[in-house]
């Protein structure tokens, strides 16, 4: 198997696009997600926040109530420490600087009418476009206020000063359905598009092509000053 990471004497380090690391949380949080999903459907069909919504049990995990609030403490702490960890190393490794920045208005309105011109490529995996960088840090933001909210649900006394955050309980109840939903859409969105790109998929299993690390501004050396007549 080929190794994520490269030395080369005259260009620096080149490494896989996704390193093992990555690969293994995604698919950490991919399991995690869909425990913390199905059996939250089944804790929410117990006690629903909308009379006409109630999801079918076929696709719910655990047999009652109380079976789907054991696997979501299960799915909770799977989530929380790989998200954790998955936070401190794209922050220290300079991965979501290098993969989510920067974000810019333009970019984002031009992305979105070639999206709705059918115009849209993703020939290079490489790089983020600009409406993958915005789904890519808003479903992080997501993900923080479902771990907030959640704890508010879990523990509104211990968590008395997040729960005045959402006003009351049934409000935090509200956040967490709704970004329950919001993670439900954006998983439908990246299924379907890792579908019709399969080498997107693919390279999340074996870390696809090898990308260049470019090195920090400090390391290159200064252009030279021509020498004054």
């Amino acid at each position: 198997m080929a190794t994520d990471y490269v030395e080369s004497q005259d260009r620096g380090t080149r490494r896989r696009l996704h390193p093992l690391p990555v690969r293994i949380m995604h698919w950490t949080n991919a399991v995690a997600m869909l425990i913390m999903i199905t059996s939250g459907w089944k804790i929410y069909n117990d006690e629903v926040i909308f009379g006409w919504l109630h999801f079918p049990e076929a696709i719910t995990l655990g047999k009652w109530a109380q079976h789907g609030l054991q696997w979501h403490f299960f799915g909770m702490w799977i989530l929380g420490i790989n998200g954790m960890i998955y936070l401190i190393y794209g922050f220290v490794t300079g991965r979501f600087r290098e993969k989510l920045l920067p974000i810019r208005p333009g970019e984002v309105i031009a992305t979105v009418g070639d999206a709705l011109r059918f115009r849209l490529k993703h020939d290079d995996l490489t790089h983020y476009n600009a409406v993958q960088k915005v789904l890519y840090v808003g479903i992080i933001l997501v993900g923080l206020l479902t771990v907030i909210s959640g704890l508010v649900i879990w523990k509104p006394i211990q968590f008395s000063e997040l729960t005045f955050l959402f006003y009351d309980f049934q409000t935090a109840r509200l956040v967490h359905f709704l970004c329950m939903s919001a993670i439900v859409g954006f998983l439908i969105v990246h299924v379907a598009l890792a579908i019709l790109v399969p080498k997107s998929l693919l390279a999340m299993l074996t870390g696809g092509p090898v990308v260049e690390i470019e090195p920090p501004d400090a390391a290159r050396e200064p252009l030279p000053v021509p020498a004054s007549e």
